[in-house]
């Protein structure tokens, strides 16, 4: 392994902040059980209300929304789920429609049977289908129950922005109800809760920089909720029993005040970005971004070297000092072709390398990323010479 080494790899997960690794250790100190009457537990319950206030100013939504879980892959199997409740009565969600570039954690349909799901398809660039939406919600029937969606607000191998709000109006005006999985774009994009939007939001921790583990449900009202996925002594107000993770809760509250504060420097990233492709359009003309032509979150390029397998070329930048992804890190370290660019309409068996930054990305970062594309440049072409 180089002795120097780049970090590329935020949309995986970012480097833990600072101000998240204080947190957590205050929150070491804390013997008590936040659900504890007494003084100790009151301590901790104030930490971990606070938290939730900080979550909720990232997404502009109420602190009372919020609901922590164990990270974003359990928040979307507690909300992907047919069975929901208002009150004490009970609502039916009969149909789950779902992108084909989404997360696989939106993709394995939760408690939904395979029979009532299905994919809405992207163009080129990776932007969901809304007229496929619209006519697959206008055929829904409502007499079965209500139809539920739930696509990515920012994708997380090309990093393509949805268009959130035509969404969110094709879904509301077919009666629908909107999940978006704002794992990706929580932190990088702003996000307001309080306006016509999604009825749900998905968050995950360690990737705004707090602690692994954590994540969170945030609906823009609660007169609907889902049926627990984890029930137990009713905490999370009955959303999600267990005792609650004191330390890693107070790290995603950090994390998520500095994330908020934040979007302001967004621009630095993007320049970040910029040179990152700049770097590889100079080494490997042929080069293809996906996505390049949609919006895009500051951080995320998504590209392929024509004739290199990714995985191959993964391989030879962590060897020179560089870690960055070959795609999605969300399958136990397993590499393989990408569901997004089968998605998009491109050949995915080579697959495609992520590199994805944040404003701790340095100037000598992105020159060991150049080093490191130059040697595989520099193969390919020697290759192509004994060819």
């Amino acid at each position: 392994m180089a002795a120097e080494r780049a970090y590329l790899d935020y949309n995986a997960s970012a480097p833990l902040l600072d101000a998240a690794r204080a947190a957590m250790v205050a929150a070491f100190d804390i013997a008590a059980n936040p659900s504890s009457v007494h003084a100790e537990g009151r301590v901790a319950r104030r930490m971990i209300e606070s938290a939730r206030r900080d979550v909720a100013a990232l997404v502009n939504a109420k602190p009372e929304h919020v609901v922590f879980t164990s990270g974003a892959t359990e928040a979307a199997s507690t909300l992907l789920t047919p069975d929901w409740q208002m009150g004490r009565g009970a609502v039916r969600m009969s149909h789950l429609y779902i992108c084909a570039a989404d997360h696989p954690c939106l993709l394995n349909g939760g408690r939904f049977a395979a029979g009532n799901i299905s994919r809405i398809g992207v163009n080129a660039d990776g932007i969901v289908d809304l007229d496929q939406l619209a006519a697959v919600l206008a055929a829904h029937d409502k007499a079965s129950g209500l139809p539920l969606v739930a696509i990515h607000a920012a994708n997380n191998e090309t990093g393509v922005i949805q268009p959130i709000e035509k969404i969110a109006e094709v879904v509301k005006g077919a009666g629908g109800i909107l999940i978006l999985d704002a794992v990706q774009a929580a932190g990088r994009i702003p996000l307001d809760m309080s306006k016509p939007c999604a009825d749900y939001l998905i968050l995950s921790s360690h990737k705004v920089g707090g602690p692994k583990g954590v994540g969170a449900i945030v609906a823009a009202a609660d007169l609907m909720m889902p049926r627990p996925l984890v029930s137990g002594g009713g905490q999370e107000k009955g959303h999600r029993g267990g005792t609650e993770n004191l330390a890693g809760i107070a790290g995603f509250g950090a994390a998520a005040r500095q994330a908020l504060d934040g979007l302001s420097n967004m621009d630095d990233v993007a320049a970040k970005r910029s040179e990152v492709e700049a770097i590889v359009t100079g080494l490997v003309p042929d080069a293809e971004i996906f996505g390049g032509a949609a919006p895009r979150l500051a951080n995320t390029t998504f590209f392929a070297v024509p004739g290199v397998k990714a995985e191959t070329a993964q391989i030879a930048f962590d060897l020179a000092g560089v870690a960055l992804s070959a795609g999605s890190a969300c399958s136990s370290g397993k590499v393989g072709p990408s569901h997004v660019l089968k998605a998009m309409g491109y050949d995915e068996s080579h697959g495609a390398l992520r590199v994805s930054i944040g404003r701790a990305t340095s100037a000598r970062d992105l020159e060991l990323f150049r080093d490191a594309l130059a040697g595989i440049a520099a193969r390919r072409a020697d290759r192509v010479k004994a060819a």
